[in-house]
Order: structure tokens, then sequence, then C-alpha cells
């Protein structure tokens, strides 16, 4: 499974990535018929998820695309929960989360210094021009995603490494990862950076003011200066976001409860769009070709599996800040606690970037999983951590009673 994570930002890699999933799920399975080891579904998560399954399925009925539906059903929702539950279940201890972790930092930075020297030096692109523009199978919008998550995940490393040559190799993955993040000038991620730099800053510092000022002069030196100017509210409001909203608002109008069916390749229907194109006010409509995206992860699902698909949706966010905030709260030690924060700000950062992003496959969803994954792992932990207290407690009390 860690060959799977390690890769998971690499686009053309898709041979990689399907022998790695299904060479674990058959590992796995052979494990648990030598009963070498044990497969546990028991998280936070689990009934919020099932539930949401099941609606989707339910939905696959009255889809306008069946066929593509039947396919993304297991292709964007199965097969993450699958990812989901394998990372639960493998990366169950301590030490082997921390590997986990170690896995996205430095798969990511390789990634972030590949990709500039692709798209900068081989392609010959400016360094004026926001990387990834153009590239259909790695946008900016989803290279922020990867390099933030991997940002925030070696902050927190970088604050517990206590080895010299550790502490030199996270150093120099922060900022290759910090220097590909900025140069994709995307707002979404942009705005996601500071909320998390926010969050994270107070309880951190010394490692904040480090990454503060090595922000501060990749900024005054790259194009991405241009996102900080004092009309970035206007920017937004004049975003073509905007219109494709107010397109997909529409679409949810129809279909209000069960969507227009869980595959995504029902928006390549352009004569479907320019119809509900055609009934948003004129200040808001799209030109010739509609864009075939919604670009919001919330409006995304309520398209796709209507107004209750949503609400389940958000029920799964519940469920995992409900999860995140008790581990914050009682977490045993100082190590569930400080990561148990640290996820927590990495799923506001996807939640945010998601408000300008599809972030419900490919890689982005990858990353969704995997945090709501990690944090199902601390719990894990923490709650192993209680039953193994009351059982020693209580051991303690029969010895002293003999």
């Amino acid at each position: 499974m860690g060959i799977f994570i390690f890769f998971s930002p690499y686009p053309r890699f898709t041979a990689i990535l399907e022998i790695s999933f299904y060479g674990s799920v058959l590992i796995l399975l052979t494990l648990i018929f030598l009963k070498k080891t044990t497969f546990s579904l028991r998280t936070p998560l689990t009934v919020p998820f099932l539930l949401f399954v099941l609606w989707c399925f339910s939905g696959l009925f009255f889809a306008l695309n069946k066929e593509n539906s039947i396919n993304d059903f297991y292709a964007h929702l199965i097969k993450y929960l699958v990812i989901f539950y394998m990372l639960f279940n493998f990366f169950n201890t301590k030490e082997k989360l921390i590997i986990l972790v170690w896995t996205i930092i430095i798969s990511t930075a390789f990634f972030s210094a590949g990709i500039m020297i692709y798209y900068y030096l081989i392609l010959g692109k400016d360094i004026s021009i926001k990387l990834g523009l153009n590239m259909t199978e790695l946008p900016s919008n989803i290279i922020g995603i990867s390099t933030l998550f991997a940002i925030l995940l070696s902050f927190l490393q970088l604050k517990h490494e206590v080895i010299g040559y550790r502490k030199i190799i996270l150093a120099v993955c922060i900022s290759a990862t910090t220097v590909a993040m900025l140069a994709t000038n995307a707002r979404g991620t942009i705005l996601a950076m500071i909320v998390s730099l926010l969050l994270l800053g107070p309880k951190n510092k010394k490692i904040s003011l480090f990454l503060f000022l090595f922000i501060a002069l990749m900024i005054s030196i790259m194009p991405v200066k241009g996102r900080f100017s004092p009309d970035i509210m206007d920017q937004i409001h004049r975003d073509a976001r905007v219109n494709i909203l107010y397109c997909f608002g529409e679409i949810v109008k129809d279909y209000p409860v069960v969507g227009i069916g869980f595959g995504m390749q029902t928006y390549d229907d352009q004569s479907l769009l320019r119809k509900y194109n055609e009934r948003v006010p004129i200040k808001y409509r799209q030109d010739a070709t509609v864009i075939a995206a919604p670009h919001n992860m919330l409006m995304d699902i309520a398209v796709r599996t209507g107004v209750v698909g949503l609400l389940l949706f958000l029920y799964i966010i519940f469920a995992f800040v409900h999860m995140g905030w008790k581990i914050l709260k009682y977490g045993k030690n100082d190590f569930i606690r400080n990561w148990g924060y640290c996820f927590i700000v990495a799923f506001v950062a996807i939640f945010i970037q998601g408000l300008f992003e599809n972030t419900l496959s490919g890689t982005p969803a990858i990353v969704l999983f995997t945090i709501w994954g990690m944090m199902s792992i601390l719990w894990h932990l923490d709650t192993e951590a209680n039953i193994y207290k009351i059982d020693t407690v209580e051991n303690d009390g029969l010895i002293k009673s003999q």
C-alpha cells in the first residue's frame, strides 16, 4: 500500500498504481485467509460511509448515464473506501503511521522537483506561467492539493524530529514542495495555505517563522505575489466559478433528490449543460462552451447525488470533525493530540481547496481519504490506549485484592 501512496501524485503511473493497489488487496486477502492478520472496519466513519454508499448505489437506477455511473461508483467511491480501510489496517501503529507520513513527504518532494524541471526546463515554459497551466492530466489546483498536504505533514514532523540529518531532509523537502505549491498560483491553494499557517503557527512558533520567511521570500520573487493584491475579494467575485455554480445550481433544481447520477462523464454532455446555462441570469451566463465541471466539491456532490447525498456527505465530514475534536480534547498523549490537530488543519485546507476545484476523484480524492484514514488510525491508537489503561487498572486492583 505504501507504493500506491508514494506514486499517487504522479500522472501517467496508472499501471504502477493499479498493480500496487490490487497487489495490496491480494496480499491482505491472503493474510486474512491464512489467519495471519485481522481486518477491522470499526471506525467512527464506517456508518456515515455506509449510508452514503447505499444512497449513491440507489441513485444508479435513476442516473442519466447509467453505464458511467456504475463505473464511477466503483472507481471513485468503492475503490477509495478500500484505500481508506487498507490504510487504517496497514498503518495502525505509531511507527507505521510515521512511515506513512514520511512516504507522503518524500514522494511529494520528488514529484515537486520533477514537475518543475519538466514544466520550466524541458517544456521551456516561462517562470511567470503558473505551474500546470494547460496540463490536462495535472492542472495547477491538483498540484496545489498534494503539495500543501505534504507541507503540513512536514511542518509537524519537523517539530518532532530529533535526528539532525532527518531535519535537513525535511527542510529540503519543505523547500522544494513549497516552491512548487506557490508556482501553481492557484487561488484556492493560496487561501488554504494562509488559513493553515494561521492555525498551525501559534503551536509551532519556531518552524512557523522559518516557513513564513521562506514563503515571503518566494512570494517576493514569484508571480504568485499578484494573488495577494488588495482586490483579492473582487477577484473571487469576478471568477468564472461563480457562473459555473449558477449553471450547476439549475441542474440541482431539476434533480434535487437523487441527482443526475454518480458518473462524471455526464458533465461532458454539452447539450445538457447549455440547456441549464440558458436558465441562468444573463449576467452570470457562460459563453458558447459551458464548463463541464462544477469546480466545487459540495456542488459536485449535490449535482451527482442530490441534496440527500450532500447531507450524507456532510454527515461524513461531521463524524470526522467530531472524531478529531475528541482526539484533541481527550487524546492520551502529545503524539495523538498533535497529529490530530495537524490532520484537522489538513482537512480544513483541502476543504477550502475543494470550494475551488473538484476533489472527489484522482489525486485529490486519495489525499482526502488518506487524511480521513490517518485520523482514524489516531482514533484507533487512542482507543487502544484507553482499553490498555482500563485493563491495567483492573488487573492491578485484582492483584491488590488477592
